[in-house]
C-alpha cells in the first residue's frame, strides 16, 4: 500500500490508541491532552485524503477478513471516497474542538477515568463507520457508537438530584439512569431491524461490500422483486435503525432525554457523530437505490426516497413546534437537532423523487450536515458554558449580562443566525438548496412544510436568545460574570466553530 492508503487507518485507529493511553495517566488535564492529541492526529490523516478528491479518485483498501458459506468473502477495508472523506474530517475537527472544550469543562467533574477513554472510542468508533467499506464493519462501529453513547448519557449514573433533567413542576423529574436506558432501547430496536435488513441483502447479493452492492444491483435487486414486497420490506428494516439513530420519529423519542450527560458529549452526540450517522448510510446506499429505480426500473426502490423524505418533513415540523415551548436549554437545542436533520432527510429523498432534483437535493443534504455540524456544536458549547456560569438548565430562570459575557453572547448569536438559516450566514445556503430540491422534483406539499418549519425556527431561536440574554431585569435574575471566567480554553473552540458557521460549509463543497 502507498502512503494515502494508510492514512484512513490511522484515521480511526489514532483515537483508539489515545483511549489506551489515557490509563496510564493519573492527571484529568493530561487525559485530556492525550485524546485531543490522539484526535488531532486523526484530522491531519482525514486533511491528507483530500488530495484524493480533487484528483477525483476513489480507492477501497480491502483485505479479506473472514468467509461465509455462501457470497464472497468478508472484507476488512477503508472506502476513501468524496462522501467518506468529507465526513471523517468534521467528524474528526469537531471532535478535537470538543475535546479541548472537555479540558475547561470536566475539570470539576468525577468520572473523568472513564470519560475520556470513552470519548476517544467514541470518536474512534464513528470514523471507522463512515470509512468502513461494507455493512458489517460498518454496523460493527454503528454499535460501538450505540454503546458508547450509552455510557456517555449516563456519565452522572449515580443519579444526584443535580443532574436530573425535565421539570420544573409541575413536569416530573428524570434521573440520568432512566435517560440512558431509554436511548439504548429506543435505538437498539432500530438496529436489531437493520441487521435484519443487511442480512436479507446479503441472502440475495452473496456480498457486504457496498462498491459490490452497487455495481452488481441489477442482479440481485432482480432477484428480490421476483417477490413482491420484499424490496419494500428490507427497505423499511434498513430505515428503521436510521430512523432509531437518527432520532426521527416515530423512534425520535430519546434524544431529548439524552440531554442528562454532560454537555460535550451533548455536543458530540447531536453535532459531530451519533445522530448523523443515519444521514450518512442513507447518503451512501443513495447510489443504490437511484441506480435500482431510475436506470433498471424497480418500482419498489423509490419507496426507500419517498420515506426519507415524508419522515424527515414530518420530524423537521413537529420536533420544531417542540423545541418553541421547551424550557430547558440543551432540550431546545436538541429539538433543534432532530428538525434539522429532518431537513437532511428530506433533501436526500426529495433528491430521488426526480432526476431534475438530484445535485441541489443531496448537495444541500450534505452541505447541511456539514453546516448543522459547526453551530450546532458551538451551541452547545455555549450552553454548556451558560449552565455552568448560571447554575440554572433553564431558559426561563436566570440571564447572563451580555456585557459582562460578551464573547458567549456573540458566538451563541452566530451561530444561531446560521440556525435560522439568515443570509449570508451558511444555514441559509443549505437549507435553500433543500427547499429548491422540493420545488425541482415537484413535492410542493414537502416544500409547504419546510418552508414553514423554516418560520417555525426562528421564532424557537429568537425565544431561546431573548430569555437568555435580553430578559427584564425586574423579572429574572441576571447574572454578571467577569472576563475571567470566560476561560480562552472555553472560548477558543466556540469562537473557531462559531466563525466557520457563518460560510464553513463553503469551502468543503466548492
Amino acid at each position: 500500500m502507498n502512503l494515502i492508503e494508510y492514512t484512513p487507518w490511522v484515521c480511526w485507529i489514532s483515537p483508539l490508541i489515545g483511549a489506551l493511553l489515557t490509563f496510564f495517566s493519573r492527571s484529568n488535564t493530561v487525559k485530556g491532552v492525550i485524546n485531543s492529541s490522539s484526535v488531532f492526529i486523526s484530522w491531519s490523516s482525514g486533511l491528507f485524503m483530500f488530495s484524493l478528491i480533487s484528483n477525483k479518485q476513489v480507492l477501497n483498501t480491502k483485505r479479506d477478513w473472514f468467509s461465509l458459506p455462501v457470497g464472497s468473502p468478508v472484507g476488512l477495508g477503508m472506502l476513501i471516497d468524496p462522501l467518506s472523506i468529507i465526513m471523517a474530517n468534521n467528524v474528526s475537527f469537531v471532535s478535537f474542538l470538543i475535546l479541548v472544550y472537555s479540558i475547561w469543562y470536566m475539570r470539576e467533574e468525577y468520572g473523568q477515568a472513564r470519560y475520556w477513554p470513552l470519548m476517544s472510542l467514541f470518536t474512534s468508533s464513528m470514523l471507522l463507520l463512515v470509512l468502513a467499506d461494507n455493512l458489517i464493519l460498518f454496523f460493527i462501529a454503528w454499535k460501538m457508537v450505540g454503546v458508547c453513547s450509552y455510557a456517555l448519557i449516563g456519565h452522572y449514573y449515580r443519579d444526584e438530584e443535580r443532574y436530573w433533567i425535565g421539570g420544573p413542576p409541575p413536569n416530573s423529574y428524570l434521573k440520568p439512569s432512566t435517560c440512558t436506558l431509554k436511548a439504548l432501547l429506543v435505538t437498539s430496536f432500530g438496529d436489531v431491524a437493520m441487521l435484519a435488513g443487511i442480512i436479507i441483502i446479503y441472502l440475495y447479493s452473496g456480498t457486504f461490500s457496498f462498491t459490490t452492492l452497487l455495481d452488481t444491483s441489477s442482479d440481485w435487486m432482480g432477484k428480490m422483486s421476483e417477490t413482491p414486497g420484499l424490496i419494500l420490506g428490507s427497505t423499511l428494516l434498513l430505515l428503521a435503525g436510521v430512523v432509531g439513530k437518527s432520532a426521527q420519529f416515530p423512534l425520535h423519542i430519546w434524544l431529548p432525554e439524552a440531554m442528562a450527560g454532560p454537555a460535550p458529549v451533548s455536543a458530540l452526540i447531536h453535532a459531530a457523530t451519533m445522530v448523523k450517522a443515519g444521514v450518512y448510510i442513507v447518503a451512501r446506499l443513495f447510489p443504490i437505490y437511484y441506480k435500482a429505480y431510475w436506470i433498471n426500473g424497480f418500482q419498489e426502490s423509490g419507496y426507500f426516497f419517498q420515506i426519507i423524505a415524508f419522515l424527515g418533513v414530518v420530524t423537521a415540523f413537529i420536533t420544531a413546534t417542540e423545541a418553541v415551548v421547551a424550557l430547558e436549554l440543551k432540550k431546545v437545542l436538541a429539538y433543534s437537532t432532530m428538525s434539522q436533520i429532518g431537513y437532511m432527510m428530506l433533501g436526500l429523498g426529495v433528491a430521488g423523487l426526480s432526476t431534475s432534483s438530484i445535485i441541489s437535493g443531496y448537495t444541500g443534504s450534505i452541505f447541511h450536515l456539514l453546516n448543522h455540524v459547526l453551530f450546532k456544536a458551538a451551541l452547545f458549547m455555549s450552553a454548556g458554558a451558560i449552565i455552568h456560569l448560571t447554575g440554572s438548565i433553564y431558559i426561563n430562570e436566570k440571564s447572563l449580562d451580555r456585557r459582562s459575557t460578551r464573547y458567549i453572547w456573540l458566538f451563541t448569536w452566530i451561530a444561531t443566525l446560521s440556525l435560522i438559516g439568515i443570509p449570508p450566514f451558511s444555514g441559509f445556503w443549505s437549507k435553500d438548496e433543500i427547499l429548491l430540491a422540493c420545488l425541482e422534483s415537484g413535492q410542493y406539499l414537502l416544500f409547504s412544510l419546510a418552508l414553514l418549519t423554516v418560520m417555525v425556527t426562528a421564532l424557537y431561536s429568537i425565544r431561546m436568545m431573548y430569555h437568555l440574554f435580553y430578559t427584564n431585569v425586574n423579572n429574572y435574575d441576571r447574572v454578571e460574570v467577569g472576563h475571567a471566567k470566560e476561560d480562552p480554553v472555553m472560548i477558543i473552540p466556540m469562537g473557531v466553530l462559531s466563525t466557520l458557521s457563518r460560510n464553513g460549509g463553503n469551502w468543503i463543497l466548492v
